[in-house]
């Protein structure tokens, strides 16, 4: 064994340590299975690629691992090389089974009966059965190792090819990296595969956008990476924000400082040691740990949390009276901005969000842009957000055909490299195909030709040696038809005179407002939370009854409205098809399915069960069941909830040319400035048109946030 380690000092020099070890031991725990040089290249011929620092030839691995199979053939070490005695005498072995001893004295052959058992080196037995479990465990970490690692977690299934180098790093915890390295994994739902040899990598800091269809796997994904279905170091905290906090009598403020486990620790062991000490239970040991506990809770700035916990609660709409206010005092949409805020307070070394501007206003949305930008860890963000991931993320990695393209720079930068990349393939895909024809014209002209034939078998190996390429699978393009054809309108269709509005007397929502619509208009609502808005659509709607004043309209008005809740009420058993046909009965199944089609729900996907689809696709049945009875004005709460960028862009272009009116409530910049020409902000009890559209209303916010201190 002394030659083979000699051999690998000498020929890897800068190998790493750890790797050196475990060669070494597998060399000495498995040289009994080695049956050729091919087998030792196969047992540690990988960590010796990896394990120096200087680049080697696959070629110089494999001599190396000729000369140690060598080594271990002339040291003995292996089976068959065990040391010989040859018999001078031949020795009967019926004599051997009934027990008899035989040996040789001056020629002659004696047999004596065996009075007492052959004793055993107890040292040589425990020193063989050591070895032997050692091989058996390593023999065991390898089969973990090379075995697809496969976690089920809500019908969702990964499999991971596991760097062994970094598994073992793990396992020694000696891994110090913070960057995330998923290789060559598979990832599937139920029967659908969603990845197929997929490689991501995150590094340490940066802060990456997930972007992709609707239904293609990016919820999952962060699904499996939060819940260890997809392997990464084991040192590391993984934080997604996929749930609300749970309403109790905790204070939102105390519910965000809680998020900070290693303060609250230290916080507890403080107050037990002083009490402690109030007691009259004092020694020497007591002290000196208080004073570590002290120098550890300044050295986290804990005396600042509080401040930091309250900026941030802030940013995203609490002010100071519902920071002190119970979490249960909370609706949900709340209680996800506080499992925000927790996120954001905790610093978790990857974060990972879906959606988080789905639950915020424009304000929150505009302050959680400017406090990302500064995000110290790594970030994996699933956004429909445009404009968000423009300004946050300096990666994007792209979910398409079963396969994760990353590319550098905002989603601005990604949106060019991937049509460059596109329009690349695409020319070389057809200049290839070219070359080959050319080449197939060649061989069919002259392949009966005997003077040829040497030329034609070239061409024929040419061909075979060129890489298949394939045909580019663009996506297909989303479109949205909203009907038309209803009779004119004479304006005003929509109209409130005077109308003031209230759940409790003493906080009016709206005092005496004036508001009026008809086919032509174009409206976007905004405003903080809790400023009315939905109250508004509701009031706009005849939903709720004004206290005062007069609600008008045409007797001919069709209204589709659109809840942000719409998604969740629908029949979850039932497919599209049948959700259509419970709301609208009477009419073929192709009618339906015609009406699905133009929202991108069809073929197998519109007779799936609506619990199995994604967020986009839920919408998608929403909209095609609220156009059904073609109306006329649409009120729009919240569409582009969890619709993917291409189904927004479907969706504006298909408001722009709808022939009525639109009235919308919605966070997306991009939406609101292709499609609306009127601005009302909600506030203060009243509605305010706003001249300058939506990026007057954006330099007011940050006018604001400036004069609070958060930019």
């Amino acid at each position: 064994m002394e030659a083979c380690v000699a051999l690998l000092r000498r020929e890897f020099p800068s190998i790493d340590v750890e790797v050196f070890d475990y060669v070494k031991g597998v060399l000495e725990g498995s040289s009994e299975e080695f049956q050729g040089w091919e087998d030792v290249f196969e047992a540690v011929g990988g960590f010796l690629q990896e394990g120096c620092e200087e680049a080697r030839h696959p070629d110089d691995i494999q001599d190396v691992c000729q000369q140690l199979f060598d080594q271990l053939n002339v040291s003995g070490e292996r089976v068959g090389q065990s040391s010989c005695t040859l018999l001078n005498t031949p020795i009967q072995l019926s004599d051997l089974a009934r027990g008899l001893d035989v040996r040789r004295e001056s020629g002659t052959t004696i047999m004596e009966v065996k009075k007492e058992p052959t004793m055993v080196n107890v040292k040589r037995l425990e020193k063989a059965e050591a070895r032997l479990r050692v091989k058996q465990e390593r023999r065991a970490e390898r089969d973990c190792d090379t075995t697809p690692n496969f976690i089920i977690s809500d019908q969702a299934t990964a499999s991971q090819a596991i760097n062994k180098r970094e598994s073992k790093l793990d396992a020694s915890g000696k891994n110090k990296t913070y960057d995330v390295r998923l290789e060559n994994f598979d990832l599937a739902f139920g029967e659908r595969v969603l990845l197929c040899g997929a490689d991501l990598l995150l590094v340490a800091g940066r802060r990456y956008g997930l972007v992709g269809r609707n239904g293609l796997g990016k919820t999952t994904l962060l699904k499996m990476i939060s819940s260890g279905g997809l392997r990464i170091p084991s040192h590391m905290t993984v934080l997604h924000v996929e749930q609300e906090v749970a309403g109790d009598a905790t204070l939102a403020l105390a519910s965000v400082l809680e998020a900070d486990e290693t303060r609250e620790r230290l916080i507890a062991l403080e107050r037990e040691i002083n009490a402690e000490l109030s007691a009259g239970r004092v020694n020497g040991s007591e002290s000196s740990q208080l004073a570590l506990v002290y120098a550890k809770l300044e050295e986290i700035e804990a005396d600042k949390a509080p401040a930091r916990a309250s900026v941030i609660l802030a940013g995203l709409g609490f002010d100071p009276k519902m920071q002190q206010r119970p979490t249960r005092e909370f609706s949900g949409g709340w209680r996800m901005r506080l499992a925000l805020a927790r996120a954001l307070f905790s610093r978790p070394d990857l974060l990972l969000l879906d959606e988080p501007t789905n639950m915020l206003d424009v304000r929150a949305i505009l302050w959680l842009e400017n406090y990302l930008q500064t995000w110290p860890s790594t970030l994996l963000v699933v956004s429909h957000d445009r404009n968000f991931l423009n300004a946050v993320a300096t990666d994007i990695v792209h979910l398409h055909s079963r396969r994760l393209d990353t590319y550098r720079g905002n989603f601005e930068n990604f949106d060019k490299a991937k049509e460059e990349k596109l329009k690349s393939q695409q020319r070389e895909y057809e200049a290839q195909q070219q070359y080959r024809e050319h080449i197939q014209v060649f061989i069919d002209r002259f392949r009966c030709n005997a003077n040829r034939a040497a030329q034609v078998q070239s061409k024929l190996k040419l061909l075979e040696k060129l890489p298949e390429l394939k045909p580019i699978d663009k996506e297909q393009e989303v479109v949205i038809r909203l009907p038309d054809g209803f009779e004119r309108l004479s304006p005003p269709v929509l109209q409130l005179d005077t109308v003031s509005f209230y759940y409790d007397p003493e906080k009016c929502i709206f005092n005496k407002i004036n508001v009026s619509l008809d086919l032509e208009s174009r409206v976007c609502i905004v405003g903080e939370n809790g400023t009315g808005k939905t109250t508004l659509l509701k009031l706009l709607l005849g939903d709720l009854s004004p206290v005062s004043g007069i609600r008008h309209a045409h007797r001919n008005l069709k209204l589709g409205y659109f809840s942000q809740h719409h998604v969740d009420q629908l029949t979850m058993h039932l497919n599209a098809v049948q959700v259509l046909a419970s709301h609208y009965p009477g009419s073929p199944e192709e009618s339906y399915r015609q009406q699905l089609g133009r929202y991108g729900v069809s073929g197998e996907l519109a007779l799936r069960p609506v619990a199995t689809l994604s967020g986009g696709q839920k919408s998608r049945v929403a909209f095609a069941l609220i156009t059904m009875a073609s109306p006329n004005l649409y009120v729009l709460d919240e569409p582009t909830n969890h619709l993917d960028m291409e189904t927004i862009e479907a969706l504006g272009k298909s408001l722009c040319s709808f022939q009525g009116g639109v009235v919308l409530v919605s966070h997306d910049e991009r939406l609101i400035c292709t499609v609306c020409k009127e601005l009302w902000v909600c506030g203060e009890g009243g509605v305010q048109r706003v001249n300058g559209g939506f990026q007057e209303y954006k330099g007011l916010l940050e006018e604001q946030f400036r004069k609070e201190g958060f930019i």
